[in-house]
């Protein structure tokens, strides 16, 4: 999964990075798990704007993705490694034993022709989706439930991991991509390895062109708006518009936005890392 640079024979090109999809062993979608996608364009159902910056993009389809891991009865059989349009991460196509297939995120080192489980009494191998009763400490997993039975949750991003650390009781301590360490039931399924396209990251667009075939518009800063239009606009020449803020007036860069009465809170052990 390496990166492509491009010699800068047009301004386009110039900051070009993209990936060089050497992984990807079709371009041809299976027709029985797509479904259509509704382009918004940052609209409600009354019609009125309320996410900005969004609209235009090329059309697409959804692929329908299996979360929940919770066919046990059967192994499955990698057929194809997948670009998806509406995620950074690669996908697989598996087909199981019975004649049904259906896509997955797909793991880094999965390789077509792999077989893989899911269930109990199964080896912790990539690909595998286990409880996480029984994967071995220490084990880089990813997409991991927060409930039993809803589906993934949490590290389905490209590159994304965790690592389970301990389990107590009726839970499993898990650090997550973000730094933050957190209780997750032990009934709860985790797929074993890290998330393909790991080099995500280090993409680069190199045009707004690029920007705007992904559905997203320009985006101006708030501190080139008028005082109307934005709290940090206004002023004379460059200023530097005070404190950082949403254009609703909520304080940006270091305020806590999570609610402190989430139920939830009492899962968390140690905070994310704070940005530098």
């Amino acid at each position: 999964m390496a990166l492509r640079k491009f010699r800068p024979v047009t301004p386009g090109t110039r900051h070009k990075v993209i990936s060089s999809f050497e992984e990807i062993t079709t371009s041809t979608p299976e027709k029985s798990l797509l479904a259509p996608i509704k382009s918004s364009g940052g609209r409600n159902n009354q019609g009125r704007m309320t996410l900005r910056y969004r609209g235009g993009g090329h059309k697409r389809m959804y692929r329908i993705i299996d979360f929940k891991r919770d066919k046990d009865a059967y192994a499955a059989t990698v057929k194809t490694i997948e670009y998806d349009p509406n995620r950074n991460a690669r996908i697989a196509l598996v087909a199981y034993a019975d004649g049904e297939k259906r896509y997955i995120i797909a793991p880094l080192g999965l390789k077509v022709g792999q077989k893989i489980q899911s269930g109990k009494g199964i080896a912790p191998e990539i690909g595998n989706a286990l409880l996480l009763s029984e994967i071995p400490l220490g084990t880089v997993v990813h997409n991991i439930e927060l409930t039993p039975g809803q589906g993934a949750a949490m590290a389905r991003s490209a590159g994304s991991s965790a690592q389970l650390l301990a389990r107590e009781g009726t839970h499993a301590v898990l650090k997550l991509p973000s730094g933050e360490t957190r209780m997750v039931p032990i009934a709860c399924r985790a797929t074993i390895g890290s998330v393909s396209n790991p080099d995500a990251q280090n993409e680069s667009h190199g045009k707004a062109g690029r920007r705007r075939w992904l559905g997203w518009r320009p985006r101006n800063r708030g501190v080139v708006m008028n005082p109307v239009d934005h709290p940090m606009g206004g002023g004379e020449g460059k200023s530097s518009g005070g404190h950082p803020r949403s254009r609703k007036g909520l304080l940006a860069k270091g305020k806590k936005t999570r609610n402190p009465k989430k139920t939830t809170s009492k899962f968390i052990i140690e905070r994310r890392k704070k940005r530098s």
